[in-house]
């Protein structure tokens, strides 16, 4: 099991840790600021620091998993090819540094808030989503028509009021009381610790933007967010409109 600090808070860009198994697949720490891709937001990238000041290039993050293929709970580091020189100085135990690239998670943290938004413009279940650092993909449920600039004025807008952007949670009993909270078709919250982690934007007792289960990193207000705007609108089925988000240069 790797202690997820990342949930806590999304801002952590290193912490110290300790190896708890290590092959060329991947390094599996006791805690870790790294984001495993999961919930259409992509792993994080970044490097692990030896205790000589040495670097091992991480490509990727994913979530660890047994050999029937079910997840053990565990984080895993997968590092960049041609490192087996640094990888069989690992061992259990090793203190090491996690060190992701900030830049990179900051622009999917912005990204990934700016798709809650999409969500609350566009009243639609969601039936597929990526969050990378060049872009967000959302897929709604709908047939109708959606309008590129209106979404973009709508998020400009959005964007400029600042509403917070609060980590929370909801015991299963909550959500099974409000299904409409889930806007995914094709993710479902994880259970079975009896709480769901919940991202709210808007704040308490004022106007409520979007409020749904996510275990995404995400900025702190909608300002952090920066200028973005809808740079494709396509029609995937009858049923499918596909809405890309990206940065204004």
């Amino acid at each position: 099991m790797t202690h997820d600090l990342f949930r806590q808070d999304a801002y952590l860009r290193e912490c110290g840790a300790r190896v708890t198994a290590a092959s060329e697949a991947g390094i599996e720490l006791d805690r870790t600021v790294f984001y495993p891709l999961g919930g259409g937001q992509a792993g994080d990238s970044g490097a692990l620091v030896l205790d000589d000041g040495a670097l091992l290039a991480i490509a990727d993050t994913r979530k660890a998993k047994d050999a029937e293929g079910q997840p053990t709970g565990g984080i895993l580091h997968v590092p960049a090819p041609g490192q087996e020189a640094l990888l069989a100085r690992l061992a259990p135990g090793q203190a090491v540094t996690a060190r992701i690239d900030g830049e990179r998670r900051h622009r999917m943290m912005r990204l990934h808030t700016a798709s809650h938004l999409l969500c609350h413009l566009v009243p639609h279940l969601v039936n597929g989503c990526s969050i990378t650092p060049d872009y967000a993909r959302l897929d709604f449920a709908t047939a109708e028509p959606i309008d590129k600039e209106q979404l973009t004025a709508g998020l400009a807008a959005l964007v400029a009021a600042t509403h917070p952007v609060t980590v929370a949670s909801i015991s299963d009993a909550e959500l099974d009381a409000n299904p409409q909270l889930v806007k995914s078709m094709s993710v479902q919250p994880p259970r079975g610790t009896g709480r769901i982690r919940t991202i709210r934007i808007g704040a308490e007792g004022g106007a409520l933007i979007d409020l749904q289960p996510c275990g995404g990193t995400h900025v702190a207000h909608t300002a952090e967010i920066g200028a973005v705007a809808v740079t494709k609108v396509e029609k995937k089925s009858a049923t499918t409109r596909r809405v890309v988000l990206g940065f204004v240069a």
